[in-house]
């Protein structure tokens, strides 16, 4: 309960609280912008939180994983093609298809390791990209409209409010799950061998099968954020699996701070807030981003779920 009151702790916990009361008040004040804004908030805080588990905890740099996002969103607009709105459907065949894909590229990539590792990735993700252009009848280039949302058993996720609701509930356990899952032996040992691989390996633990679970459940669950953002746009596109969507996902996650359990969420956050604010206030946003980004990258090296933690360690020195 103590640890529950440290900044690093009580400030995320004290906004994922603020989140699930945000729809009532924008419904309020009659703005739906808000809720459209925090459910992306909200996915891509998943997706974050899922190559997390890769990069933070196995220090497995992808630039692939949004090949797994683009997986999702075509489990549901591919069936919604021929008429198939259930939302067990769409679910099944996301996990399936993003376990065997991670499963497949994950044993080839970590043959591999470093730049090597980094440039597999991002070559699977481009395959999966082309292999969807090519594909006129559902949309080629320009992607599809999907026409009927995933339906879990009368829940319909045809609206930014539901999709809201569902990705706030997914990234609270999921969340939860993560604490527990650093805590574990699994966790322990990855976080083991991305500091010291060779000796990890030199006590006996089959360091290389630990790094393929954890790529497996990360694609599996960036597939399932891919799931809600397809029905939170009503749209399925292959350039959500350009390499640039991977390459947000990372800066989410060190923005956040690497390894940590809440990072990802004020990865998310810091990340797209800026994005918007900057939209806003000029043109040239693009620049004025990159800059910043780079400044907290080279001044904060632990990430804003690191600062936190300096508070804390300050707050409890004095």
């Amino acid at each position: 309960m103590k640890n529950l009151l440290r900044p690093a702790q009580l400030i995320p916990v004290l906004l994922l609280l603020a989140l699930a009361v945000l729809p009532p008040i924008a419904a309020g004040l009659d703005d739906n912008f808000w809720v459209s804004f925090f459910a992306r908030v909200l996915v891509y805080a998943i997706a974050a939180s899922a190559l997390n588990i890769a990069l933070g905890f196995g220090g497995l740099v992808s630039l692939g994983h949004a090949l797994f996002i683009g997986i999702g969103m075509y489990s549901v607009s591919l069936p919604a093609y021929y008429g198939v709105s259930s939302g067990w459907v769409h679910l099944g065949i996301c996990v399936l298809a993003c376990a065997a894909v991670g499963g497949l590229t994950g044993l080839i990539s970590l043959r591999t390791s470093g730049i090597a590792f980094i440039m597999i990735t991002l070559a699977f993700a481009q395959m999966g990209y082309f292999v969807i252009v090519s594909l006129k009848q559902y949309g080629g280039d320009d992607g599809m409209s999907i026409t009927a949302a995933s339906d879990f058993f009368g829940l319909q996720l045809n609206t930014p409010l539901a999709v809201y609701y569902c990705a706030w509930g997914l990234l609270a356990g999921l969340t939860y799950w993560v604490m527990r899952l650093r805590a574990s032996p699994f966790g322990m040992a990855l976080r083991a061998g991305r500091q010291n691989a060779r000796r990890v390996m030199s006590v006996g633990l089959a360091l290389q099968r630990y790094q393929l679970a954890a790529y497996i459940l990360s694609a599996i669950l960036c597939g399932v954020a891919g799931l809600l953002l397809a029905n939170l746009n009503a749209y399925a596109s292959p350039s959500s699996m350009a390499w640039t969507v991977s390459g947000e996902l990372i800066v989410m996650v060190v923005l956040g701070g690497l390894g940590s359990v809440f990072g990802p969420l004020l990865g998310a956050l810091a990340f797209l807030g800026a994005e918007e604010l900057l939209k806003a206030a000029t043109e040239h946003w693009m620049a004025v981003f990159g800059l910043a980004i780079l400044a907290v990258a080279m001044l904060g090296k632990t990430g804003l779920a690191g600062w936190l933690e300096s508070l804390s360690t300050k707050e409890s020195k004095a």
